[in-house]
């Protein structure tokens, strides 16, 4: 049987503005499987990113626990939630978040400088190679188009062989041939390694390609059997 590696229970997520409390998300109930895809859909503001800042630890929920890779990230520190992340999470964000004083492949090989480990060039050479940069080791984030920006941050992400990937629109900034090279990689490397893959879109054909959809609306989470 499958082992669940990610598991939010009713999570509510309030946040305080000026005059009110506003929800964002109210009892979300979900259990990831190893290995599976998942796609979380939604109109913007719905609350899907905040989702999954949540099931990452990059925050907190207001009620409900989230328990990753076993662990109820409630229960820990900031830096254990931190630990948790480098040794065993990938992240792709829309925005890359490339470091723009580092070639393509050293931003590849990042990760195992932040983990404390020896960079490993081939590694990142064969990953950059699979994303079809080879002839792009050496250029700089500007240097790069938007659509190889986001195929080095893919690379980057699959460095450290993650457990878990979350990919938050991950092709919204991508024209559509080089959106469909990029869902191919993703779910490439999810069935190459088996690697638990949680995508946060709008884009229904990404979505449907996914073991399970869930729909989000006014910070309520339904899956579409």
């Amino acid at each position: 049987m499958q082992t669940s590696v990610i598991k939010a229970d009713s999570v509510t997520k309030t946040v305080s503005t000026n005059q009110e409390q506003l929800t964002i998300l109210e009892k979300v109930n979900l259990d990831i499987k190893s290995g599976e895809s998942v796609a979380i859909v939604g109109t913007s503001g719905a609350g899907k990113s905040t989702l999954m800042t949540l099931l990452a630890g990059l925050d907190l929920p207001t009620e409900g626990y989230v328990e990753l890779l076993g662990e109820n990230l409630s229960q820990l520190s900031d830096e254990q939630r931190a630990t948790i992340r480098s040794n065993s999470i990938g992240f792709v964000f829309q925005s890359f978040l490339l470091i723009p004083s580092l070639t393509a492949l050293d931003n590849v090989t990042l990760p195992c400088l932040l983990k404390g480990e020896r960079e490993d060039t081939e590694r990142a050479k064969s990953l950059l190679h699979a994303v079809g940069l080879s002839q792009r080791l050496t250029h700089f984030p500007t240097q790069l188009s938007g659509g190889e920006q986001q195929r080095v941050a893919l690379a980057r992400a699959f460095m450290t062989q993650p457990s878990i990937l979350f990919a938050d629109e991950p092709t919204g900034n991508l024209d559509q041939q080089t959106a469909q090279t990029i869902i191919n990689l993703l779910f490439e490397l999810n069935h190459h390694h088996g690697t638990t893959l949680v995508l946060v879109t709008h884009d229904m054909s990404l979505a449907k390609r996914c073991d399970r959809m869930f729909t989000i609306e006014a910070g309520h989470l339904e899956e579409v059997l």
